[in-house]
């Protein structure tokens, strides 16, 4: 997992093939401004998806976890608090293959806020719980990234 500002994502495009293009999208796009839905940037190895969520309290947050993507989460209307537990502390659970993801039940082990202009990667080894805030509806940015 990291968390840092969007100022300063370019210090991590080495970490993947696809990073570069991501920080290209992030100097050439104005994410607030951008309607919602998804865009393919480079067929389904590099998407991001623009979406309204719903906040959800550390209860009902699930922890999940990605085997082929990466996340680079960036909340936009509202600050988002996220759980994190790594991949080899959770216990072993169904896997969605189509839709690449497997959900866990109880709490993340530690939680931290993100606010709008800063991003957080979640590699697939970095169980996540997103969407937690207190704001019924926000937006934010998802890009999905081949590991």
């Amino acid at each position: 997992m990291i968390l840092d500002t969007l100022d300063n994502f370019d210090k991590y495009v080495a970490l993947n093939p696809l990073f570069p293009e991501v920080a290209a999208y992030l100097k050439n796009n104005n994410l607030a401004a951008h309607a919602l839905g998804q865009e393919l940037i480079i067929d389904e190895e590099l998407f991001v998806n623009y979406c309204e969520v719903k906040g959800k309290t550390l209860e009902e947050a699930k922890v999940e976890t990605h085997n082929k993507m990466i996340d680079i989460q960036i909340p936009v209307s509202s600050s988002e608090t996220m759980g994190f537990t790594p991949r080899k502390n959770l216990p072993d659970v169904a896997y969605d293959a189509e839709k690449d993801i497997s959900f866990y039940d109880g709490a993340a082990e530690k939680y931290v806020t993100v606010n709008p202009g800063e991003f957080i990667i979640f590699f697939p080894q970095d169980g996540h719980a997103p969407c937690i805030s207190e704001s019924k509806e926000f937006v934010k940015v998802i890009f999905k990234i081949k590991a």
